[in-house]
């Protein structure tokens, strides 16, 4: 059902989508319209990078690639990262392209070039930086305290770290994909030494072994 409402004595004008903070929002809460748009501004500037840049050495290319691309895919993602494989895959097609124009890489497979150039995949990112945001609160480094969005479970008598958060039942499925959702079992399944890291880095380095050592856990 469509609300009217009224400020002011004046009605206000009902929209489907809305842009806030660089964000596109819709009625339904789904990702799909800002992920259309993240696609079309990165794709416009890889394609710029693409005419302009004769010599395409890999690490120059790298460096333009993560300063001028990747940020349009991953800019504020926490808020809207997508979960429908058609959105994934149309982010990932980005990266794709760019390690497909790196001299030596075109005939290889998209893993091996991702692991020739040392990159993740994009969808490896959003769940690790979710995952990031959520050690943030917990260290207190982050304006969100950690008892202020998720509930930390008390019975230290389960297994793995103390840190452990209550997951709850979601009726609908974009529910069960917001941040404070999804996350929970990724960070459940940390250890302990891992969230007593004291930095920023070396947590990070927690992360990358747990990526070697557990395939597919930072993927959906």
């Amino acid at each position: 059902m469509n609300y009217q409402y009224v400020m002011g004595g004046q009605l206000l004008e009902s929209v489907n989508e809305v842009r806030d903070l660089g964000v596109q929002f819709t009625t339904d809460l789904k990702p799909s319209r800002q992920c259309q748009l993240a696609y079309t501004t990165a794709s416009r500037v890889l394609g710029m990078i693409g005419r302009t840049i004769s010599y395409k050495n890999r690490e120059v290319m790298l460096r333009l690639y993560k300063s001028l691309v990747r940020p349009h895919l991953e800019f504020c993602v926490s808020a809207w990262s997508p979960y429908y494989s058609k959105d994934k895959y149309l982010l990932e097609r980005i990266q794709h392209r760019f390690t497909r124009m790196i001299p030596g890489l075109k005939q290889l497979p998209y893993d091996k070039r991702l692991e020739s150039l040392d990159l993740w995949s994009l969808e490896e990112r959003r769940n690790r930086a979710d995952v990031l945001e959520v050690f943030r609160m917990y260290k207190g480094w982050s304006v969100i305290t950690l008892d202020s969005m998720f509930t930390v479970d008390t019975n230290f008598k389960t297994k793995g770290h103390s840190a452990k958060i209550v997951k709850h039942r979601c009726r609908l499925e974009v529910r069960r994909r917001f941040f404070s959702e999804r996350v929970i079992d990724r960070w459940n399944s940390l250890q302990q030494k891992d969230i007593d890291c004291t930095t920023i880095v070396a947590f990070k380095k927690c992360l990358n072994r747990t990526r070697l050592t557990t395939i597919g856990f930072f993927t959906d």
